[in-house]
């Protein structure tokens, strides 16, 4: 006990700036906290602080035990919390945000569930397909579909992402289907317009010379194209081409008929479904429990399974 006493103390000052400030917040007497601040320095054996009349500032030795320190107090609050009596409650106000197409499916839904859980959270959800400025906007959490850019923002894998090719039955019909990536270009392809975030291209493994494979992008085009992915989605499923799109977008239709994939087995590797968050050394409870709260639910392969109905057929219920 002295010896968290004295951690305690340590803390204090260094966020009050002086031993009076830190002595009246606990409700001490100064010349108590100076005996703690005193006892802890001859037991490491260094200088802490540099005590003056005027101020007090951390040495050098100092200011790296004071991250140390601050790191030790939170997570023995947090291990307390977690063992006591109701545990520790979520609380404050979360905001997220996510690609639109892929945040209608597959966070809003989420959303009001976190909600019931932790109903001392209050959400916000912004939907955009632009690349938001998370510390300049004040967001706690992005959930990203794809490569990611290096930032110093902190990442967390929830899931892998495969692109795939496909088109309706009846397009497979009148147009035939391409048994190479070399092919599109014979194809009406729905590509999304110049304007958008994808600039690669659609992404193919192929047989090369040397190696086993290689990745290789192109840019199929057609006499539609969009910067809306969702405009894709619907014109594909209305039978007006071919359209590379993500499975977490397609794979109901597949399993009910409504589309078809095609180059399966020249699928490229997949990427990832991720959440971003700044750096920080201690993340909000609510922010820790919405990234477990994601990862759990997209661990779930039922997760992304729910199938619709092919027209004439009853629906299915999700695998």
């Amino acid at each position: 006990m002295d010896r968290l006493k004295q951690l305690e103390s340590f803390v204090a000052i260094a966020a009050r700036g002086s031993l009076t400030a830190a002595a009246k917040a606990e409700g001490v007497a100064p010349a108590i906290i100076g005996r703690r601040i005193d006892a802890l320095e001859e037991r490491l054996g260094v200088k802490l602080l540099l005590r003056t009349t005027r101020r007090i500032a951390l040495t050098h030795e100092g200011s790296a035990f004071l991250e140390d320190c601050q790191r030790l107090l939170v997570e023995l609050a947090n291990a307390e919390a977690s063992v006591s009596a109701g545990g520790v409650k979520a609380s404050g106000h979360l905001r997220v945000t996510a690609p639109a197409g892929f945040g209608r499916r597959h966070v809003a839904p989420l959303v009001p569930r976190f909600h019931e859980l932790h109903p001392e959270v209050t959400i916000s959800l912004n939907l955009s397909d632009r690349l938001v400025d998370m510390a300049g906007e004040s967001f706690d959490c992005a959930v990203r579909v794809g490569d990611l850019p290096d930032s110093s923002l902190v990442s967390l894998r929830l899931a892998d992402n495969r692109r795939r090719c496909v088109a309706t039955p009846a397009f497979v019909r009148r147009h035939g289907a391409p048994r190479h990536p070399g092919e599109l270009s014979r194809f009406a392809c729905l590509s999304l317009s110049s304007d958008a975030s994808q600039t690669r291209g659609w992404a193919f493994r192929v047989p090369a010379a040397g190696v086993e494979h290689e990745v290789i992008y192109l840019k199929p085009s057609g006499p539609l194209d969009c910067s809306d992915g969702q405009v894709l989605h619907d014109w594909c499923l209305a039978g007006h081409g071919i359209a590379w799109r993500s499975t977490w977008e397609v794979e109901a239709e597949i399993d009910a008929g409504l589309l078809v994939p095609l180059l399966d087995e020249f699928a490229a590797p997949p990427n990832g479904i991720y959440a971003v968050f700044p750096q920080r050394k201690h993340l909000p409870l609510r922010v820790r429990l919405w990234l477990d709260f994601l990862k759990s639910n997209y661990a779930r392969p039922e997760f992304w399974g729910g199938t619709i109905a092919a027209p004439g057929k009853p629906k299915e219920s999700a695998r």
